[in-house]
C-alpha cells in the first residue's frame, strides 16, 4: 500500500498555450467560429478522439502534423467537425413558423406563386429545414399550393449525414404538432425509440456543404425565403455584417430572412425592413 501511494498518476495531456492560439487563429479564419481561452478545456476534450483516430500520442504530435500538411491532406474537415456546436430542435424558435403560415405563405399564395425556393443555411442535423417542410407542406396542401424546395447546408459533415437520414430519437421530436406526425415514421420495433421523417417530405430537401466563411455562396438562384439562425452569435460584429450582406446576394427582392431571436442586424447597413420580431423582409 505505501510503494502503490508513491505512484503518481499519468499527466493528462493538454494543448499548449502556443498550439491552442494556432488551433484558435486557424478556426476562426476558416469558419469564423471564436475561441477564446475559456474554450481551451473544451477542445482539448472536443479533440482526443480525432488524436486516437489519427493515431498522434499528444496534441503536440497532432497540432505539428495539422500544420505540416494535414490541413491540406483533408483533416480540417474533421477538426471543424469537431469543434461546431450543433445545438437544434424542432420548431425551435416556433413564432416563426406561425409567421410563415400566417404571413409568409398566404402572400405567396396570393400572388400566384407556384413554387417557393427556401433556404436553411445552418441545418445542423436537420431539424429546421425539415419543420420547415411540414409547414409548408401543410399548407400547401390545405390551399393547393405553392409547391416548395429546400435547401439545408452546414459547415459540419457529420450533421448533414444525420439530415439526410432523418432519423431523430423520439424525445427530440416531441415538439412535432400532432397535426403534422403523419410524417413521422415510428421505428418498427418500439425499443428503438427513434422514427426517421417521411420519404415524401425528405425528397423535399437537398443537403450540402457549405461554409459560410466564403466570398461567395454557390447555391443556385436566389431564394424566395432564407432561414439562417442562431450561427452568428458565435462570429464577431464584421463577420456577421459580411455574412448577411452575402446571404442578402442570395435572396430575391421582396424575400424574408429569418434570424435567431437572440441575434440582431444593428449597425450593419442591409437592404433589408424588419416585418416582425427577428424578420426581415430585402428592399
Amino acid at each position: 500500500m505505501a510503494a502503490a501511494s508513491l505512484l503518481s498518476a499519468a499527466p493528462v495531456d493538454q494543448i499548449s498555450a502556443r498550439n491552442f492560439e494556432r488551433l484558435a487563429r486557424y478556426i476562426y479564419d476558416y469558419s469564423g467560429i471564436k475561441m477564446p481561452s475559456s474554450k481551451r478545456t473544451m477542445l482539448e476534450g472536443r479533440l482526443r478522439r480525432r488524436l486516437r483516430h489519427t493515431g498522434h500520442a499528444t496534441f503536440d504530435d497532432y497540432c505539428d502534423h495539422l500544420f505540416d500538411g494535414g490541413l491540406d491532406g483533408g483533416e480540417t474537415v474533421f477538426l471543424i467537425d469537431a469543434v461546431t456546436t450543433n445545438k437544434t430542435d424542432f420548431f425551435r424558435e416556433p413564432r416563426h413558423f406561425d409567421f410563415m403560415t400566417e404571413r409568409v405563405l398566404p402572400e405567396y399564395l396570393a400572388v400566384g406563386k407556384r413554387r417557393i425556393r427556401a433556404w436553411s443555411a445552418a441545418c445542423s442535423t436537420g431539424a429546421e429545414p425539415y419543420t420547415m417542410a411540414m409547414v409548408m407542406q401543410r399548407f400547401a396542401d390545405e390551399h393547393g399550393g405553392p409547391d416548395f424546395h429546400i435547401l439545408g447546408t452546414d459547415l459540419s459533415t457529420e450533421v448533414l449525414e444525420t439530415a439526410l437520414r432523418g432519423v431523430y430519437a423520439n424525445e427530440m421530436l416531441a415538439p412535432v404538432p400532432a397535426e403534422m406526425r403523419r410524417w413521422v415514421m415510428p421505428a418498427r420495433d418500439s425499443r428503438r425509440r427513434e422514427a426517421r421523417i417521411h420519404p415524401s417530405l425528405r425528397a423535399k430537401l437537398s443537403l450540402a456543404r457549405l461554409n459560410l466563411m466564403d466570398d461567395s455562396y454557390a447555391v443556385g438562384e436566389p431564394f424566395d425565403l432564407i432561414m439562417c439562425r442562431n450561427v452568428l452569435i458565435y462570429f464577431d460584429k464584421p463577420t456577421q455584417g459580411r455574412v448577411l450582406k452575402r446571404l442578402c446576394d442570395r435572396l430575391k427582392r421582396g424575400g424574408f430572412l429569418f434570424i435567431g431571436h437572440s441575434e440582431s442586424i444593428t449597425g450593419i447597413d442591409l437592404p433589408l425592413t424588419t416585418v416582425a420580431n427577428t424578420v426581415f423582409r430585402k428592399t
